[in-house]
């Protein structure tokens, strides 16, 4: 039975390069008419574990949430998926800095930029909307505070905001971004939500 990963991973191989009838076929099977583009994984998570806390089930919407292993793949996948590809109504997530990249990149394809910004990353946004003290007390609930200290006490870290050290840290171990792309978000009060993700949500 065709399901939305399969979708996703079809995709994945067709922007790497591989054949597209899969994904179109999928396309079809399911059917899919959102692609929800996003950098990397963790901020997939963060994105399913809102939609989860609002009690929405994108896949049964239709909505792919895809990561496209970086930015610089938004206009491959744009081409793929938008009104040149698949047809698929596209929006997602993009850094501040990377704005503009996003704007010209979907042009080609035909597509209406429909992206929220946040301001460094998704992360920063979270960090924000918690607050240090907050992140700091989730990141003892993970049983990761050992490992936060030790971080803190590299001098590359001195001097630094907190909220900056507490974003790098996030990134310092495989995998950690993703799982706290959820703890993150499931332990935001309901009108914290940051202004692009809450957005992003509400146009799905």
């Amino acid at each position: 039975m065709a399901d939305m990963g399969a979708f996703r991973d079809a995709v994945t191989r067709w922007a790497a390069g591989g054949p597209g009838e899969p994904a179109r076929e999928l396309a079809a099977l399911l059917p899919v008419r959102t692609a929800v583009l996003l950098e990397g994984p963790s901020d997939v998570a963060a994105v399913d574990a809102l939609a989860e806390r609002c009690g929405r089930n994108l896949t049964a919407e239709g909505v792919c949430v895809l990561p496209m292993g970086g930015a610089m793949s938004v206009g491959r996948f744009a081409r793929l998926l938008g009104p040149s590809g698949l047809g698929l109504r596209l929006t997602g997530l993009c850094d501040e800095r990377e704005q503009r990249y996003y704007a010209r990149a979907l042009e080609p394809a035909g597509a209406e930029p429909e992206f929220f910004v946040c301001v460094a990353d998704l992360e920063d946004e979270l960090i924000r909307a918690l607050g240090v003290a907050r992140v700091e007390e989730l990141i003892r609930a993970e049983g990761d505070v050992r490992a936060l200290q030790t971080f803190l006490r590299q001098p590359a870290q001195q001097g630094r905001p907190s909220p900056q050290q507490l974003r790098r840290f996030l990134g310092t171990k495989k995998g950690r971004k993703i799982q706290y792309g959820r703890v993150l978000v499931e332990a935001l009060e309901p009108d914290r939500v940051p202004a692009p993700l809450d957005n992003l949500l509400a146009v799905l």
